[in-house]
């Protein structure tokens, strides 16, 4: 089981990612790979915004 302290880390490293994603997103110019890297950075920030929730006991895993 992960603490508390890595599970902080693993979220800023996802929000991270996908912050660097966007900006690469902002600087395509081709319009597929921009949305491309705009649905990876969603995905990966509303998975860091779920893990956040699930270490803050809000939710809980789906079984």
């Amino acid at each position: 089981m992960s603490d508390a302290g890595g599970s902080g880390s693993h979220v800023r490293q996802l929000r991270q990612e996908a912050e660097g994603l966007k900006q690469e997103a902002e600087r395509a110019t081709d319009p597929e790979e921009q949305k491309r890297l705009q649905d990876k950075a969603r995905k990966l920030f509303e998975q860091s915004e779920q893990e956040s929730a699930m270490a803050a006991g809000d939710i809980y895993p789906q079984e």
